[in-house]
């Protein structure tokens, strides 16, 4: 069975809505470089097709709609075990796809349930209707693994409110559906129980007028039905303040230490501190340069951008180091390169913004 699943359903004035199914349940449909080269072209073709008037990106399964990217062949490569070009090609194809994604000119519609995390980000952000139901759970946890928020994170984080964007990036702080509304991360719910309901809904609908109209009257039906299923509560919303004090330093060592110092029985600080205290000191500046360089970037820069710094990252031993503790040997205790962040030295951050070519792969986007 294919990784992904391509399905077509006709609508009732003749038209079609295409599907994209992640097919992948058992690694939680992380994304692979198979499946970004079975999606990238059915998009290209359905660009210029008439007939369909809007894409369904879902996924199989109830745990995950994406858990990450194919970090696996990533580390393969990283330690001399793979293809030394994969890492190149990986992040050239799947930038491209999000960046597809993002510029589409029809309606794609992404249903977020379950665990949405890296390169589900990716997908899931680009599209023009993202839908979150009861059972969300979004987060960019790269600094726990010495990487960074790719996938365009430079662009939805620094387009957060405030500076919620550079706080996720830094912790990784777990995020649910109320949480991606405030956020500008989703801009529906819909209970998970009404699922088949978008599609038959989709099918039922007349195209004749504007996609993105018709796209809105079927899901803000969906949405109205879904109040009674729908946690108003954002821990991001409610620790807005806070984020905001804490973020408000003069140096990152400053924000670093004042998050560490904070003595609080609330869980939600509690896994922010954790997650800052074990994750790389070197990704945490990493992370802190990104968000600087790229907040007035346009689209296609900040992809440019972050070409440059994933597969630099993959050249250095941080980011491997933090695959192999978490994912690979699971011992949970990486060796990162510096032990605190007042250690890290600039010059080294800076090498990390260096590109390796005289003209980026994403040029031509």
């Amino acid at each position: 069975m294919s990784c992904v699943l391509f399905n077509e359903y006709p609508t009732r004035d003749g038209k079609k809505v295409v599907e994209i199914l992640l097919n992948a349940e058992r690694s939680l449909n992380a994304l692979t470089l198979e499946m970004i080269d079975l999606i990238q072209p059915k998009l290209d073709q359905w660009k210029t097709d008439d007939a369909v008037v809007a894409v369904l990106l879902d996924s199989a399964g109830e745990k995950a709609f994406c858990a990450g990217g194919d970090v696996v062949n990533l580390y393969k490569s990283m330690t001399g075990d793979g293809d030394p070009q994969f890492p190149t090609d990986f992040f050239t194809r799947e930038y491209i796809l999000d960046y597809t994604i993002h510029t589409y000119p029809k309606p794609i519609i992404c249903w977020g349930h379950g665990i949405v995390m890296g390169g589900g980000m990716g997908l899931m952000n680009g599209c023009s209707h993202r839908i979150v139901t009861e059972k969300t759970h979004m987060a960019m946890p790269e600094v726990t693994i010495g990487l960074y928020p790719d996938v365009g994170g430079s662009w939805f984080l620094n387009h957060m409110p405030g500076r919620t964007g550079l706080f996720l990036g830094l912790t990784g702080n777990p995020m649910n559906a109320a949480d991606a509304l405030f956020l500008g991360l989703a801009d529906r719910f819909v209970a998970s129980e009404l699922r088949s309901q978008v599609l038959e809904g989709l099918q039922a609908e007349s195209w004749d007028g504007c996609a993105y109209a018709a796209t809105n009257r079927v899901l803000r039906d969906l949405e109205e039905q879904s109040e009674a299923a729908f946690n108003a509560d954002s821990p991001v919303q409610n620790h807005y303040a806070f984020i905001q004090q804490i973020t408000d330093k003069d140096s990152l060592s400053e924000l670093v230490e004042g998050l560490l110092a904070v003595d609080s029985d609330d869980k939600w600080i509690n896994r922010a501190q954790k997650a800052i205290s074990h994750g790389s000191p070197l990704a945490i500046h990493i992370i802190k340069q990104q968000m600087d360089v790229t907040k007035q970037m346009s689209l296609k820069q900040v992809f440019e951008s972050e070409m440059i710094l994933s597969v630099q990252c993959c050249t250095h031993r941080e980011f491997p180091e933090g695959v192999r503790a978490l994912l690979v040997d699971k011992d949970g205790a990486p060796q990162w390169t510096y032990k605190t962040v007042d250690e890290v030295d600039p010059a080294l951050v800076d090498q990390f913004f260096v590109s390796p070519w005289e003209v980026n792969p994403l040029a031509s986007l």
